[in-house]
C-alpha cells in the first residue's frame, strides 16, 4: 500500500484559534459535552435551509478547549479520571477530523498513552490501546504516525506477549499493534516482526494433537482470535512472496479453527481462510488444496448448522457468514456489499477489502461513515480519491431527503 512520507501532505486543516468566553467543564458530564459537540460536524441535519444553524468558529474553539482539558485529566492521580479522559477523546477522535489540533499535541498525546499503558489497569489500559489506534487514525501514514508507533510499539508487543497481563489488556494491544502497524509500516523487517508476535499469540488455539476433532474455547480465545483478526490485517499489505510462505504454513492448520466451540473464533477462523484462498489465487491462478474437500464438507455443514445446542443468534450469524466462505473458497465468488455514505458509494468486493473495512468499522463506530467522507488516510486506502466538497444546496438536499424518508417510514408503521 503506497504511503506518503511527506509531513502534513495529506490531511485537511480545520479551524483553529485560541477559545474565547468558555465556561470551565466538569468531570462527569465532560464525555457527553465533547460528543454532543462532535455529532454535529458530521452529520448534515445540522444545517437549516439558510445556513449552519451554530457558529461553526466558535464551537470549534470551545471543542478545542474541552480536549485540551481531557489531555490534562489523563495525568490525573485517579484511574477512574483518567479513563473517563481517554474516552472522551476517543469519542471525539472518531467523531470529527482533528489533524491540526493534534499535530501540535502528538508527543503530549503520546506520552500519555503511554503511560496509561504501562500503568493502568486493564480498563484504563484498553482505552489507552483504543485512543492511540484513533490517533495513528487521524494522523494517517505519514512519518509522525511512525514517531508514535516507534514510541508505542515495543510496549504493546510487550504486553501482547505478557502471559501475566490480564486476558482483556493482551486483547486490545493486540488490535492495537496490528492497526497502528497496518498505518504506518513501511519497513518490511517491522511488519514481519509484528505478525511474528501475532503468530506467537493465535497460533496457540491450534490443536496439538493433530487428530483432534474439536478445539475447546479458552478464556484466551478472544486473545486469539484478536491476534488472529490483526494478524490477518497485516497479511492484505504484505509482499506476495511472504503471502506464499504465510499460506503455506497456515492453510492447512486453521481448518482446525473451524470446530471452536466459540463461535466467533469459527468466525475468524472461516473469513481468515476465505481471505487466505482470495491471496493464493491471486498468485497462483492454478492453486490447488489438496484437502478440498474435507474443508469444503466443513464449511457446508457450518453453513448449514442445526445443532440445537447453540444459541439461535450464533446460528443464524454463523450461518450468513459460512454461506459466503463456502462460495469464496468453493466457487472463487465474493457477494459484493455497498456502504453509503453521504452522497458517495464504496463496494465492497473482495474479502481484503472486507478485512480491512470491518477493522477500521470496528475502532471508528458510528464514525465510519464520516471518516470515510473526510479522512484522507482511509479514502486513499479504499481508492476513493480527494474528499468531495458538498455545497450548501447538496447538503439541503440531503437533509430533506433524510426527513422525507424517516416521514415516509412513520407513514408505513402507522
Amino acid at each position: 500500500m503506497p504511503k506518503s512520507k511527506k509531513r502534513g501532505s495529506n490531511h485537511q486543516r480545520g479551524a483553529g484559534g485560541q477559545p474565547r468566553n468558555v465556561q470551565p467543564f466538569s468531570d462527569e458530564d465532560a464525555s457527553i459535552e465533547t460528543m454532543s459537540h462532535c455529532s454535529g460536524f458530521s452529520d448534515p441535519a445540522s444545517f437549516t435551509e439558510d445556513g449552519p444553524e451554530v457558529d461553526e468558529e466558535a464551537t470549534q474553539e470551545d471543542l478545542e478547549y474541552k480536549l485540551k482539558g481531557f489531555i490534562d485529566l489523563t495525568l490525573d492521580k485517579s484511574a477512574k479520571t483518567r479513563q473517563a479522559a481517554l474516552e472522551s477523546l476517543k469519542s471525539a477522535f472518531s467523531s470529527k477530523i482533528l489533524y491540526e489540533f493534534i499535530m501540535e499535541r502528538r508527543m503530549t498525546l503520546t506520552d500519555s498513552i503511554e503511560r496509561c499503558i504501562k500503568k493502568g489497569k486493564s480498563e484504563e489500559l484498553c482505552a489507552a490501546a483504543g485512543l492511540a489506534c484513533l490517533l495513528c487514525v487521524q494522523m494517517g501514514s505519514g512519518i509522525e504516525s511512525e514517531e508514535i508507533f516507534k514510541t508505542l510499539g515495543p510496549v504493546l508487543k510487550k504486553i501482547v506477549c505478557d502471559g501475566t497481563a490480564s486476558v482483556q489488556a493482551r486483547q486490545a494491544c493486540a488490535t492495537c499493534l496490528g492497526i497502528c502497524c497496518f498505518i504506518v509500516t513501511d519497513d518490511i523487517t517491522e511488519l514481519y516482526s509484528t505478525m511474528e508476535c501475532l503468530e506467537s499469540v493465535f497460533t496457540k488455539a491450534y490443536p496439538r494433537d493433530r487428530d483432534t476433532n474439536g478445539v475447546s474455547s479458552t478464556p484466551s480465545t478472544v486473545l486469539h482470535i484478536s491476534a488472529l483478526l490483526a494478524w490477518t490485517l497485516l497479511l492484505t499489505i504484505c509482499p506476495m512472496n511472504e503471502v506464499k510462505k504465510k499460506i503455506e504454513t497456515h492453510l492447512h492448520k486453521l481448518p482446525s479453527m473451524l470446530s471452536c466451540d466459540d463461535v466467533n473464533m469459527r468466525i475468524a477462523a472461516g473469513e481468515t481462510l476465505a481471505l487466505l484462498f482470495e491471496l493464493a489465487r491471486e498468485t497462483d491462478a492454478d492453486f490447488f488444496y489438496e484437502d478440498m474437500e474435507l474443508l469444503t464438507e466443513k464449511l457446508r455443514a457450518l453453513a448449514t448448522d442445526g445443532n440445537k445446542h447453540r444459541a439461535k443468534v450464533d446460528k443464524r450469524k454463523q450461518r450468513s457468514v459460512f454461506r459466503d466462505v463456502l462460495r469464496a473458497v468453493e466457487e472463487r465468488d465474493f457477494p459484493t456489499e455497498t456502504v453509503k455514505f453521504g452522497p458517495e458509494r464504496m463496494y465492497i468486493d473482495c474479502w481484503v477489502k472486507k478485512q480491512t473495512y470491518d477493522t477500521f468499522k470496528e475502532i471508528l463506530g458510528s464514525g465510519m461513515q464520516y471518516h470515510l467522507q473526510s479522512n484522507d488516510f482511509l479514502r486513499n486506502v479504499f481508492e476513493l480519491g480527494p474528499p468531495v466538497m458538498l455545497d450548501a444546496a447538496t447538503l439541503k438536499t440531503m437533509k430533506i431527503s433524510r426527513f422525507e424518508r424517516v416521514g415516509y417510514c412513520t407513514f408505513l408503521y402507522l
